[in-house]
C-alpha cells in the first residue's frame, strides 16, 4: 500500500515534495535552475550544414562549372545568371529542409516520453523533458523511468539491461529517507534510474537527477543519437540516382568530345553542352520527393492522432493486408464498468440502487483480489463499484496490503492476493480471474463447473467480460515454512462472477465497413472469453464467421496448422501475449501483411514482429509506445483506418510525382542531346535547365505533396509490399510521355527550321515556350490518368493554381524582361513564335490524351 506518511528528504529543504508533490510554481523555477530532461542529443541540422550539403550536390557542382565557364567565354551575363541561381537553390533547399525539419521535431515532441507526477496535490501527466528533481513519480508496469530517481514507496521490479547488461529484473524495496543522487549507491535497493523500465508493480519515486546528470546520461551522446534508417523507397532512389549519375556523366563526357572533336566546337562550347545534358538527365528531385513526402506525410497523419514514431512505416501502411487489434479500448470504449454480479444463483444487475447482502462479500474480495490503485481497466473499475456500493461497510479494507501475490501465468489465467490476519501463521487469499481458472482452483465438481460456465457463455453473449472470484485461507504448517509454489496448492471457495462492460466506440462499423471495402481484413486478438469477443464482434460487424480460435487451441496446434486454421478465423479469444506473437508470424508466413495494436509490456514482441506495430497512446505502455512504428493518439479504431487512407494516398502521391519527373526530363534529354546529334543550333543551354529545374521541384515536392487521396482510395486492394514506384510500369509510362513531347518539340522544330527563316533565336523561343507549358499538361496528365489533363483542373489541390501563376510569371519574365531575354537567348517577343508555341502545346496534350487512352485499354 501506499505509505500516507510524510517522506524525508536527507539533504533538501522544506520546499521539496511530500506527498502533494512540488507546486507548479517551484517545479518551473528548478526545471530553470537545472534546464530540460534531456539526454545529450541530435542537435537539428543547421542551416551552414545544409548550404554545405547543397555545395556537395552533382547539380550544384555543374552549376558553378557552366558559370566559370561562361566567365571564361566573357559571358558575364549568362555568368551572373547561373551564379545567382546558386543562391535561388540554396534558398529553395533550405526551405524544404526546415519544411521537413519543423515536420519531423513536431513528431519528435509528441513522441517525447511523458511522466505521471504529483504536482499541487494531483497526479498529472507531464512531458519527460519537464521532469524536475524532487518531482514526485508515480510508476505503474510498463513505464519507462524518465530520470534518477529513489522509490518512496511500493514496490517494483525494473528491467535496467540498458545499463547492466543483464536481462533479470531487479526488485526495488522503498526507502522513506530520499539521498541526493551523488550519496546514494548504485547498487541501492531503492535507486531507480532514467531510461530503465518498470516491469512489475507500482510506486512512487523521488527524482535525484536529470538529464546528463542521470547514470544514463553520463554514458554519452551516442546512446541518445538514434539515427533514422532510410526506408525501403530511399535506399531503392538512392541506387537508382548512383546508377543515373554514372550514366550522366558517361553521356555528358561522349558528348562533349563528339562536339569537340567531330563537329568543330570549340573546347567551351563542347563543355557546356555535355553540362546541359548532364543536368537534363539527373532526376536529383526523387530524393527530395521521398524524404518530403514520407516527411510530410507522417506530420499530416499526427493531424489524425496517429503519431509515426519511425518515418519509413508510412511506405508499408498502404500494403496492410490484415489489421490484428486488440478488443478492449479500440474496438470499444475502454471505459470499464461493471455491470452484472452472480452469487449464490441470485443475479444483480449494477443500474439497481442498492447492492444486497448476498453480493456484498463476492464484491469485498474482487477488491482485495485487486490493486488499490491498478493500471487495469477491469481493476479500476472494480474499486470504483467496490467503493461506490460498500464504502462505510467493514467490506473495505484500503488499509490491508498484501504479504504476497501469485501473478498470472500461462497455465492459470487467475491471480490470488495474501492478506495477513489477527491469527499468526493464518492468512487470507483474495483471488480473481478467468472463470475457468478459478474453478479450477475451487476444485469444484464437474456439474457445479458445467453450471459455472453456462452462466458465463450467457453473460458473454451479452458482451460482457467475466471474471471469477474466490476466496480461501491458509495456515502456515510451522513458523517460516515456505510459501506454497502454486495458486493450485491453496483452497479456495468459489464465490461468483463479476461482469463488466466495455461499450464499442460509435464509429467503429463504419471504419470496419470501410476497412472491407479496401480489402483489409480485420482479426481480433483479445484475453476476453469466445462469447464475449464473438458478441462483440458481431456488434461493430468485423465478421460473419462463427468460428473462433482460442489461446489453448493456438498452444497445440502446429505452425502448417494454424496458418491454415487463421484462413477462415476473424476471432481469436483467449490470447496470452506470446499467442500473438505466433499468430503475427503465421499471418505473414501466409503471405500477409500484418498490422497489430498492443498496450502492454509483453505486447512488444508481436508489435515488433508485425509489418506495422501500433501501440496506444492513451492506455499503452512506454514499452510498447518504444516498441511500436505507429502510436494512436486516441486509442480509436477509425483512426488506424485513416492511417491507412493516409499511407495509401502518401505512396500514390510519391507515384505520381516519380512519374511526372521523369516525364519531364525526356524532353530535356532529348533537347539537349538531339540537336547536337543533327548539327542542329543548340536549343537548351545550361541557364535554360536550371530555369526549368527551380519549376519542376516545387512540382514535385509541393504541387503533387498537396494531391488529395483518390476518391476510391479505400475501395480498392491493398498494393504488394515490394511494390514501388520505380517499377518498369511507371517508369515506362513516364519514358513513353516524355519521349512523345520530345518528339513533337523535335519535330516542330525541324518543320519550323525547314519551313521558316526564323533566326535561331526565334527557334528557341517556340521550342521552350512550349516546353515549359507542356511541364504544367504533365503535372495536370499525372494527377490522375483517369482522366483527361483539362478535367484535372479541378481545384482541390490548393498549389495546382500557385504552381500555374507561377509558370506563367516565370516564363513572362524570360521572354518580356529585356535584360533575361538576352540570357535565355530569345528573341523580342513577337506572334508567330507563340502561335507555334501554342500549337506545339497542343501537339503535346494531343499525345498524352492519346497514349493515356491507350494505356486504359491496355490495362483493361
Amino acid at each position: 500500500m501506499t505509505s500516507n506518511k510524510p517522506q524525508t528528504v536527507a539533504g533538501q529543504d522544506q520546499s521539496d515534495p511530500m506527498p502533494a508533490g512540488l507546486g507548479t510554481a517551484e517545479a518551473a523555477a528548478r526545471l530553470t535552475r537545472d534546464g530540460s530532461n534531456l539526454l545529450p542529443g541530435a542537435t537539428p541540422k543547421s542551416a551552414w550544414a545544409i548550404v554545405f550539403g547543397v555545395l556537395r550536390e552533382p547539380m550544384f557542382l555543374m552549376l558553378l562549372a557552366a558559370g566559370g565557364i561562361y566567365l571564361l567565354l566573357g559571358d558575364k551575363g549568362e555568368a551572373l545568371f547561373l551564379l545567382g541561381f546558386v543562391f535561388v537553390v540554396i534558398g529553395i533547399t533550405l526551405a524544404q529542409e526546415r519544411k521537413t525539419q519543423r515536420a519531423l521535431e513536431s513528431l519528435r515532441d509528441l513522441s517525447a516520453p511523458r511522466a505521471l507526477v504529483i504536482r499541487d496535490g494531483r497526479e498529472q501527466r507531464i512531458a519527460g523533458r519537464d521532469v524536475v528533481v524532487g518531482d514526485l513519480l508515480v510508476l505503474h508496469e510498463g513505464d519507462r523511468i524518465p530520470a534518477d530517481a529513489q522509490l518512496a514507496s511500493g514496490q517494483v521490479d525494473v528491467d535496467e539491461s540498458l545499463l547492466t547488461g543483464e536481462a533479470v529484473p531487479v526488485s526495488k524495496l522503498p526507502d522513506p529517507v530520499v539521498h541526493p543522487a551523488a550519496t546514494i549507491d548504485k547498487d541501492h535497493p531503492a535507486a531507480l534510474f532514467a531510461s530503465t523500465v518498470v516491469t512489475k508493480g507500482v510506486g512512487q519515486a523521488v527524482v535525484t537527477a536529470t538529464g546528463a546528470r542521470t547514470a544514463v546520461g553520463g554514458i554519452g551522446a551516442a546512446l541518445a543519437n538514434t539515427a533514422e534508417v532510410d526506408s525501403g523507397l530511399q535506399r531503392a532512389s538512392a541506387k537508382l540516382i548512383r546508377n543515373l549519375t554514372l550514366i550522366a556523366l558517361a553521356l555528358a563526357l561522349s558528348l562533349v568530345l563528339l562536339n569537340w572533336l567531330w563537329d568543330g566546337r570549340t573546347l567551351m562550347e563542347s563543355l557546356l553542352s555535355g553540362i546541359a545534358l548532364a543536368m537534363a538527365i539527373l532526376p536529383e528531385e526523387i530524393p527530395v520527393i521521398l524524404t518530403v513526402f514520407l516527411a510530410l506525410g507522417a506530420w499530416r497523419l499526427s493531424k489524425s492522432h496517429v503519431l509515426t514514431r519511425r518515418v519509413p512505416a508510412v511506405e508499408a501502411l498502404g500494403a496492410i493486408t490484415v489489421l490484428a487489434v486488440d478488443k478492449t479500448g479500440t474496438l470499444t470504449q475502454n471505459r470499464m464498468q461493471v455491470a452484472e454480479l452472480v452469487a449464490s444463483e441470485e443475479r444483480f444487475d449494477a443500474e439497481s440502487a442498492d447492492l444486497p447482502e448476498t453480493f456484498h462479500t463476492l464484491v469485498e474480495f474482487a477488491m482485495l483480489a485487486t490493486p488499490l490503485d491498478p493500471f487495469d481497466p477491469m481493476e479500476k473499475a472494480i474499486q470504483a463499484f467496490g467503493h461506490a456500493r460498500l464504502t462505510g461497510t467493514e467490506h473495505v479494507h484500503d488499509d490491508h496490503s498484501p504479504t504476497r501475490q501469485y501473478d498470472l501465468a500461462p497455465d492459470i489465467l487467475a491471480m490470488t492476493r495474501v492478506f495477513a490476519t489477527t491469527r499468526p501463521e493464518v492468512y487470507t487469499l483474495a483471488t480473481k480471474g478467468a472463470p475457468e481458472a478459478v474453478a479450477d482452483l475451487c476444485h469444484l465438481p464437474a456439474p457445479e463447473r458445467a453450471a459455472i460456465a453456462r452462466e458465463v457463455e450467457a453473460m458473454a453473449a451479452r458482451g460482457l467480460r467475466v471474471l471469477g472470484v474466490a476466496r480461501g485461507s491458509w495456515q502456515a504448517p510451522t513458523e517460516g515454512a515456505p510459501w506454497p509454489a502454486s495458486q493450485h496448492d491453496f483452497d479456495f471457495v468459489f464465490l461468483g462472477l463479476v461482469g463488466l462492460i466495455d461499450p464499442p466506440r460509435p464509429d467503429v462499423p463504419a471504419a470496419i465497413a470501410e476497412c472491407r471495402a479496401a480489402g483489409v481484413r480485420i482479426v481480433m486478438m483479445t484475453g476476453d472469453h469466445p462469447a464475449t469477443a464473438r458478441a462483440i464482434a458481431a456488434q461493430v460487424g468485423l465478421s460473419e464467421r462463427a468460428e473462433i480460435v482460442t489461446g489453448p487451441e493456438i498452444a497445440g496446434m502446429d505452425e502448417a496448422t494454424l496458418r491454415e486454421r487463421l484462413r477462415s478465423v476473424d476471432v481469436c479469444a483467449r490470447l496470452a501475449p506470446e499467442h500473438k506473437l505466433r499468430l503475427v508470424r503465421a499471418l505473414q508466413a501466409d503471405g500477409q501483411v500484418v498490422a497489430m495494436t498492443g498496450d502492454g509490456v509483453n505486447d512488444a514482441p508481436a508489435l515488433k514482429a508485425a509489418d506495422v506495430g501500433i501501440a496506444m497512446g492513451e492506455r499503452g505502455t512506454d514499452v510498447a509506445r518504444e516498441a511500436a512504428a505507429l502510436v494512436l493518439l486516441d486509442d480509436s479504431f477509425a483512426s488506424i483506418v485513416q492511417a491507412i487512407r493516409g499511407g495509401r494516398r502518401i505512396f500514390d502521391n510519391i507515384t505520381k510525382a516519380t512519374r511526372f519527373t521523369f516525364a519531364v526530363h525526356m524532353p530535356i534529354i532529348a533537347l539537349a542531346l538531339l540537336p547536337a546529334l543533327l548539327h542542329w543550333p543548340v536549343l537548351l543551354l545550361p541557364v535554360h535547365i536550371v530555369l526549368l529545374e527551380l519549376l519542376i521541384d516545387p512540382a514535385c515536392s509541393i504541387v503533387f505533396e498537396a494531391e488529395p487521396a483518390a476518391k476510391d482510395v479505400m475501395q480498392r486492394p491493398p498494393r504488394p509490399l515490394t511494390a514501388s514506384p520505380f517499377t518498369l510500369n511507371n517508369i515506362g509510362f513516364a519514358l513513353l510521355q516524355g519521349l512523345g513531347i520530345a518528339a513533337v518539340l523535335l519535330a516542330g522544330h525541324a518543320l519550323l527550321q525547314h519551313y521558316t527563316d526564323w533566326p535561331e533565336a526565334d527557334l528557341r523561343l517556340a521550342v521552350f515556350s512550349a516546353l515549359v507549358l507542356a511541364l504544367f499538361l504533365l503535372i495536370l496528365t499525372n494527377r490522375d490518368l483517369r482522366h483527361a489533363a483539362m478535367f484535372n483542373l479541378r481545384a482541390d489541390n490548393p498549389w495546382l493554381a500557385r504552381m500555374f501563376a507561377a509558370v506563367t510569371v516565370v516564363l513572362a519574365a524570360v521572354v518580356l524582361i529585356p535584360g533575361l531575354r538576352d540570357v535565355m537567348g530569345f528573341a523580342s517577343v513577337s506572334l508567330p513564335p507563340l502561335i507555334a508555341a501554342f500549337a506545339l502545346v497542343l501537339g503535346c496534350g494531343l499525345w498524352l490524351q492519346g497514349l493515356r487512352l491507350a494505356w486504359e485499354r491496355r490495362l483493361v
